[in-house]
């Protein structure tokens, strides 16, 4: 497909002014499906840049921390209750 708007420019490739990129949304949408990337510009600077979407592999689904707290070595050792007894009994209150 071939858009007279879109013209080439140095360090920007392809561009087109923001009121053309609105008259012409659906054949600039055309062309950025094909694999293109298009600058619009406004007042002769770039705003945005229209570029082909790239399809995201699928996540990874997260399964939870219990397998992974399961092989976690148990760290024994008094309770929080003891603790707080121990500090308690050795102020003398």
């Amino acid at each position: 497909m071939v858009l007279r708007e879109v013209a080439m420019a140095t360090g920007l490739g392809e561009i087109i002014n923001v009121r053309s990129a609105k008259t012409h949304l659906s054949a600039l949408l055309e062309l950025v499906a094909g694999g293109r990337e298009i600058t619009i510009t406004s007042d002769g600077k770039p705003k945005a840049k229209l570029i082909p979407v790239i399809e995201a592999k699928g996540r990874k689904t997260f399964q939870g921390m219990g397998d992974f707290l399961l092989r976690q070595p148990v760290h024994g050792g008094p309770s929080a209750e003891e603790l707080v007894r121990e500090d308690r009994d050795s102020r003398g209150w």
